[in-house]
């Protein structure tokens, strides 16, 4: 029986014509997955970094969105090797690894991904869902090509170090996290300051010189456009959170007026700078 296992994000940027457009997927709900799934949008990023997410939650959410046409990659909350693992066995294939400051960090990470002798991910084919429990065939000798590994560049070491970062092999792709670059350079919250702007800026610029594709987090539409025009080929737009939280708080503000006080309906506000 056939199935879609080789249909990754490295794949899907490379064969893009265009930046691809997604969004954070964080409530953790199935549903929610799902719903966003068929937006229209190019990818999903499911967090579990920041967001209340578990092994079964991410596992639902991968059901969820299966067979929608959107490429789903999953942040886990740290660069380790065991955690790293489970995912996969997971049938998570797109994987971006949080605050990768180091060739070594970079290293690790692809090396997590990789069975023996070219890494160190354990072997448990015959359980997991990745191999759809050795249906796929020669899983083992082709897991390297259904999966793409994307680091996170969000200090202003890694900032320093992405050029090198990119050479590592494996390391499919960057994403730049403005917001905790924002905060290694003492700008907290200020995610828009020229100086984060022009570290991202400038990563991009390294990226294209190394030939890897490179994405940024950007809900600020201008700010998204900026990085667009400067090279990104891949952009996080908004959150499932974010949407509701303004949504619903322009609802409040819409239709909570005082008694007496006429309503003045304006339009829902959903996106906020990130």
């Amino acid at each position: 029986m056939p199935f879609p296992v080789e249909n990754t994000f490295r794949s899907a940027l490379a064969e893009a014509n265009r930046p691809l457009a997604g969004m954070w997927v964080c409530s953790g709900s199935p549903l929610i997955a799902e719903l966003c799934a068929g937006s229209g949008l190019d990818w999903l990023l499911v967090d579990a970094e920041h967001s209340p997410n578990g092994l079964e939650s991410i596992l639902a959410q991968l059901q969820a969105v299966n067979g929608y046409p959107v490429q789903v990659m999953v942040r886990p909350p740290v660069n380790d090797t065991v955690v790293v693992k489970q995912y996969l066995d997971l049938g998570v294939q797109n994987l971006l690894i949080p605050m990768v400051n180091s060739v070594a960090e970079a290293e690790a990470a692809v090396a997590a991904t990789r069975y023996p002798p070219e890494g160190v991910r354990g072997v448990g084919s015959a359980l997991a869902r990745a191999a759809r429990w050795n249906r796929v065939p020669d899983y083992l000798a082709r897991a390297s090509e259904m999966i793409s590994v994307t680091v996170q560049i969000e200090s202003t070491a890694a900032v320093d170090s992405v050029a090198d970062i990119l050479k590592v092999d494996g390391v499919d792709a960057i994403f730049i996290g403005p917001s905790d670059l924002a905060a290694s350079m003492s700008l907290l919250g200020q995610q828009e300051h020229p100086d984060v702007r022009a570290a991202v800026d400038h990563c991009l610029a390294a990226a294209t010189a190394a030939g890897k594709p490179a994405g940024v987090n950007a809900f600020n539409p201008d700010t998204a456009r900026h990085y667009l025009d400067n090279g990104a080929n891949f952009i996080l737009v908004g959150a499932d959170v974010a949407l509701l939280a303004r949504g619903s708080e322009a609802l409040a503000k819409q239709f909570t007026k005082p008694a007496g006080e006429t309503p003045v309906v304006e339009p829902v506000e959903t996106r906020r700078s990130y």
